[in-house]
């Protein structure tokens, strides 16, 4: 739903209906056939969420919906993101590596063309390219591609400036879901504008409403979709009803949920009973020596719920599009932006502000724009809290679910969001298309990477990438269409490349080399035998290592990587 009631949605429900015309202003007509039989287009994306989270992939957590989806179309075993949220969004969003994009880093310019902290003018958008090729463009949720957010400042790479007709989200990347900053529609920072307001399910109810709005006013033009959740991101804000769910359901704590999760995926077919389970992080204790279990049960609690209320919102997403007529020949992928999140942000030390010592704070005015990532005080006057203890889920709280269950959420898999073994960049992916995708939940073993999700657009809407755009000469794209693996088939490619803070990785067919930061030394693993990355070959099989790092640095010279902001390792330098 829309926050509040705005003088448009009071005229076109109330005042309009009566004449027949739409809240979007055009006379209302019975829904017509498109012409042709191009697809509507969404992409979904969850935020820190790890591979094993959401109930197709072997998680607990209560995601009928996606499961759904997963049941009528199809997952991918080994699909690939960046490992953070600024790369990932601006490699799925340009089809481009994300150096080449110029967000190889985060939101800030470094000084260097790959790492400019902003989108540049040598790439396209998604919504650029299916713009201009007839389609509608519409997106909800967090942006997170440009510096820029304030109200005054340029709004060059806002999303209604790279293709969108219309936004509805967040242009900065974390934040309350209560209130969270840099909230916009169009291009007009606003407030939420009602009492429970929250911020995953405004999301979902604002794609569900451009997608009604579409179907009654433009039912003759296909449309694409970008649907950014912030969910399950840290702060753990979530309602108590959703949150209730999950009660209980943690007491046994991260060792027992690894093992249950497991063997889960090995009988769902999606790891091979070869591989072994990683270790249990060392700087994660055994669940029988934690102190403190009933505030981490409740930090899991939290997140599931989070997890829980972002697939409600997909399922009504999805009833839209069955409602319109639009579900058969809509293809709905869904992914994660990188692995689960082991920060510990706002769970550490003493609780500030200092319990001890009560603070008197004003509630924020009306029409007051949020501007902090987290607030000081909640919109009615209550100190936001952090620490060790604090209980998560309202709004006077902003804490992270922490590094014991990120390791259960990236399971069977090493490490997390920022690094390039496993678990920090491997996703779900589920693809649905009922019109072309008919094998009823098959899996795919195919290697996919979020480069290729603009090269499938333009294959599946039978658009063109431009070499030119608006004067400026567009990098080429960097992926290759998936749709050839919907049918099964193959994906011809010479590698795969990541790099992000130092941590890099190839992968060329079953192999993969990985290292830890700019100084780490390359391990070797073959994906086949060993995807959990337990056994490192790179002594056995040196010739490889070397040729595969020389790829590797050939690409990120290409590609804007090298040189890069970083300590300087004299063996990817030249």
């Amino acid at each position: 739903m829309a926050f509040g009631i705005s003088r448009r949605s009071f005229l076109g429900a109330a005042g309009l209906g009566f004449l027949g015309i739409n809240v979007c202003g055009c006379m209302a007509t019975h829904r017509g056939k498109r012409k042709g039989n191009r697809p509507n287009i969404i992409i979904m994306m969850a935020d820190d969420m790890g591979y094993s989270d959401i109930g197709c992939y072997g998680g607990e957590i209560d995601t009928p919906n996606l499961n759904r989806l997963a049941e009528g179309g199809l997952r991918f075993k080994q699909f690939y993101n960046t490992a953070r949220c600024c790369p990932t969004r601006a490699a799925l969003i340009t089809g481009l590596y994300s150096h080449q994009a110029g967000i190889g880093h985060m939101m800030t310019d470094r000084g260097l063309d790959g790492y400019r902290g902003d989108l540049n003018r040598e790439c396209v958008t998604i919504a650029e390219v299916m713009k201009d090729a007839g389609y509608s463009t519409y997106m909800s949720g967090k942006w997170h591609v440009t510096r820029f957010k304030d109200k005054e400042g340029p709004k060059h790479n806002w999303p209604l400036q790279r293709g969108f007709e219309k936004f509805f989200g967040t242009i900065h990347g974390a934040g309350s879901f209560y209130d969270p900053n840099s909230l916009t529609r169009d291009n007009t920072p606003i407030v939420p504008g009602k009492d429970d307001f929250y911020y995953t399910d405004e999301i979902s109810d604002n794609a569900v409403t451009s997608i009604r709005e579409h179907c009654q006013c433009k039912q003759d033009k296909p449309f694409f979709m970008y649907v950014a959740y912030t969910s399950p991101h840290w702060p753990m804000h979530a309602k108590e009803a959703d949150i209730a769910k999950y009660k209980g359901r943690y007491d046994d704590g991260w060792d027992v949920l690894r093992r249950e999760r497991h063997k889960r995926m090995i009988e769902m077919g999606l790891v091979d009973a070869r591989w072994k389970i990683t270790d249990r992080d060392k700087k994660a204790p055994s669940w029988k020596d934690a102190k403190d279990k009933e505030w981490f049960t409740r930090r899991m609690e939290v997140y599931a719920a989070m997890i829980d209320c972002m697939d409600q919102g997909v399922g009504r997403v999805v009833g839209e599009l069955k409602k319109q007529g639009q579900l058969e020949n809509t293809l709905i992928m869904f992914l994660a932006d990188n692995g689960g999140c082991a920060e510990e942000y706002g769970s550490r030390g003493k609780v500030k502000p200092d319990p001890s010592k009560p603070v008197v704070l004003k509630p924020m005015a009306d029409g007051e724009l949020q501007i902090d990532m987290q607030p000081k005080v909640t919109r009615d006057g209550r100190a936001v809290r952090t620490g060790y203890g604090v209980m998560p889920g309202a709004a006077d709280t902003y804490i992270a679910y922490g590094l014991c269950w990120a390791n259960a959420s990236n399971t069977p898999f090493r490490m997390y969001k920022h690094w390039e073994h496993e678990g920090g960049i491997s996703t779900p992916f589920i693809a649905h298309w009922p019109t072309v995708i008919n094998d009823g939940g098959g899996y795919r073993n195919q290697v996919g990477h979020l480069i290729d999700l603009m090269a499938t657009c333009v294959d599946a809407g039978d658009a063109k990438y431009p070499k030119v755009f608006q004067g400026n000469a567009i990098t080429p794209m960097q992926g290759v269409s998936l749709l050839g693996a919907f049918a099964d088939k193959e994906i011809e490619r010479e590698a795969l490349y990541w790099e992000h803070e130092g941590n890099r990785a190839a992968r060329q067919g079953k192999w993969k080399i990985v290292a830890k930061g700019a100084m780490g030394k390359w391990e070797l693993y073959d994906m086949e035998a060993d995807r959990t990355e337990t056994n490192d070959l790179a002594v056995k099989y040196p010739d490889r290592v070397e040729g595969m790092s020389r790829m590797w640095v050939e690409w990120a010279i290409r590609s804007k990587v090298l040189p890069w902001p970083y300590k300087k390792n004299p063996n990817l330098e030249n």
